[in-house]
């Protein structure tokens, strides 16, 4: 797994060659590369877990160590990146709502994590044409959809009135940069964006003075700078992430809890999580030229693996990253030799307080602009599930099923079954959309049943090769379950 064979003279890559994953460039080129995939999966790796209410820094640090066991299970076949996934931000939001603690959160992501491990052995031993069969795509792109559109509520009323101008702005420049930039920056479009909130919610600091808006912090609206850099100044810059600690507010390294109600609200995700690694993996494998079916199974198991690792100690949920999969593509450099010392950087990022502190002191109104944008492709991914696997939506038997989960997930709908048990939201919208979309196809005349899937054109997971793929998608794609793959 670490004997990397030097390509040709470890400087240049020929116009028809790509740097195998069991190859390497010379090892100044190798750390270079490696400090390039922190960038491109540095953006959602640290703002998802702020919008999830997870301490950025530790997050970081155990997408390194997620990394690196990810590596180690797929026998470093596969290159690949886990950072944060975004899969869990509508379970998160739906949990938090409901009064659950960070502790809850990351216990039923835990949970998510051993059954997305168990996902990945049963591909291992049955193929992913046997998940395809109980998950097809038009469930798939469900359930994708409704995670994303569920948590529009969230930037409405949590992010978007903390500050409504700087939130305008910053979403324009996101779609603006992703949309008009070339190249590896329109790939880092969210970063960017969070960079630019920063400097332009400062310079409104400087300008407009304080705002009086509903602060996170405090939980009320009230008058307060945009910026708040206290906690950055006072942090130190090596040590290890925070302690946990409820009553003063933060929250770091914890021990999960697990709490039922929870659990199921959280394990669509898996679902999410199976779709995109499956089409990431696919995506390496068209791109390499090397079959990758036998190592599919295993990259699920690596996923699930590091999810619960993370989570044990109170971070964030994984996923392979597609940001890392367009930098392959751009550099056609496919050497695990890269990751790896890109996991031992991010380890590095994530032994700072400071820089913990800094990722935490994000605006309000930064990550409305933000979420405005990721949440609207976290669903728009799943509408892409439909098209690319050519899902066919004029037959009941693929709508029906499908609309009625999608209103239950969106308009938050519950069903009761006892004062302390409830179903809602995601939890009960993927539910629907699963169970009757089986049920359907088992008692619907079969006349009917062979038309709809004739029509389809295609019921297997699908990627695509070349072309670019909105930078944004790219930026998404980590988590949240896409099918597709397209990347530059």
């Amino acid at each position: 797994m670490f004997a990397w064979k030097l390509h040709g003279d470890g400087r240049h890559v020929g116009p028809n060659e790509v740097v195998a994953p069991d190859e390497r460039l010379s090892w100044g080129r190798t750390v270079g590369l490696g400090i390039q995939h922190v960038f491109a999966m540095f953006g959602a790796t640290f703002v998802f877990p702020v919008i999830m209410g997870l301490n950025p820094q530790l997050a970081v640090m155990m997408s390194g160590v997620g990394t690196i066991i990810f590596l180690l299970i797929v026998k470093g076949k596969v290159p690949s990146y886990v950072g944060t996934s975004a899969a869990f931000v509508g379970g998160v939001a739906a949990v938090t709502a409901q009064g659950g603690t960070p502790a809850e959160v990351t216990g039923a992501i835990l949970v998510s994590g051993i059954v997305l491990a168990l996902v990945g052995v049963f591909i291992h031993f049955a193929g992913a044409a046997a998940l395809t069969k109980v998950l097809p795509p038009v469930v798939t792109g469900g359930v994708v959809m409704l995670i994303g559109f569920n948590l529009a509520p969230v930037v409405a009323q949590t992010y978007w009135p903390q500050d409504q101008w700087v939130a305008l702005l910053v979403m324009a420049f996101v779609i603006l940069f992703s949309v008009c930039v070339p190249g590896f920056l329109g790939r880092i479009a969210v970063f960017l964006g969070l960079v630019f909130g920063y400097a332009l919610s400062w310079v409104f600091d400087m300008v407009f003075g304080q705002i009086t808006a509903f602060n996170a912090v405090t939980g009320a609206v009230d008058t307060h700078f945009r910026v708040d850099w206290s906690g950055v100044q006072s942090a130190a810059w090596v040590g290890f992430p925070p302690l946990s600690d409820p009553a003063a507010g933060i929250v770091g390294i914890h021990l999960p809890v697990f709490n039922a109600a929870a659990i199921i609200v959280m394990l669509p995700g898996v679902i999410a999580l199976v779709a995109e690694n499956v089409g990431h993996v696919k995506a390496v494998e068209e791109m390499t030229g090397r079959s990758l079916d036998g190592s599919m199974g295993r990259a699920v198991i690596g996923d699930g693996v590091a999810t619960v690792v993370a989570t044990a100690v109170g971070g964030s949920p994984t996923t392979t990253y597609a940001e890392n999969i367009g930098v392959m593509a751009a550099t056609r450099v496919y050497s695990t030799a890269a990751y790896w010392v890109a996991a031992i950087v991010a380890i590095l990022f994530g032994l700072s307080p400071k820089f913990g502190a800094l990722i935490s002191a994000v605006p309000g109104g930064v990550l409305g602009g933000i979420t405005v944008v990721l949440y609207g492709m976290i669903g728009m991914l799943g509408a892409k599930i439909w098209i690319e696997n050519k899902v066919n939506l004029a037959t009941p038997l693929n709508m029906v099923p499908v609309a009625a989960g999608l209103i239950l997930a969106i308009g938050g709908v519950s069903l009761k079954f006892s004062d302390k048990f409830t179903l809602s939201g995601i939890a009960l919208g993927t539910i629907v959309m699963v169970l009757m979309y089986h049920v359907a196809h088992w008692l619907a005349p079969k006349s009917l049943v062979r038309a709809s899937e004739a029509d389809a054109g295609g019921t297997a997971i699908t990627v695509g090769r070349e072309g670019q793929e909105g930078r944004i998608g790219e930026e998404l794609q980590h988590d949240h379950g896409r099918h597709a793959r397209r990347v530059e």
